[in-house]
């Protein structure tokens, strides 16, 4: 007579490699959404930097080198807008999960 859970032998394997897909999925995701938020995060502090000083080319400075923001500036009278939208890098190169991300940050002009 054979022990008991001989037959069972290396199903887990099995399972886990059927789950092993989602598991790679959920974890794409979560980078995804870490990247959307950083993404966020960079456009404001660009927009800010870039209203601060009055001057579009600081919102360049302000974000990372693998960014690509693009800027609007609105000049009232005493007061500056910037506008930064940044589009939100792919975890899959060439497919476009997230819509870019947009900012605008107002301050006086002196």
């Amino acid at each position: 007579m054979r022990g008991p859970g001989r037959r069972d032998r290396g199903s887990a394997s099995v399972e886990f490699l059927g789950f092993l897909p989602v598991l790679l999925l959920v974890a794409l995701a979560g980078v995804q959404l870490g990247l959307a938020a950083y993404t966020a995060a960079q456009a404001g502090t660009a927009a800010r930097a870039a209203a601060r000083t009055g001057d579009p080319g600081a919102a360049r400075a302000a974000v990372s080198g693998w960014l690509s923001p693009q800027v609007r500036a609105d000049y009232g009278d005493g007061w500056v807008r910037m506008t930064v939208t940044v589009p939100v890098p792919s975890v899959l190169p060439g497919i476009r999960f997230v819509d870019p991300v947009t900012r605008s940050a107002t301050m006086p002009r002196d």
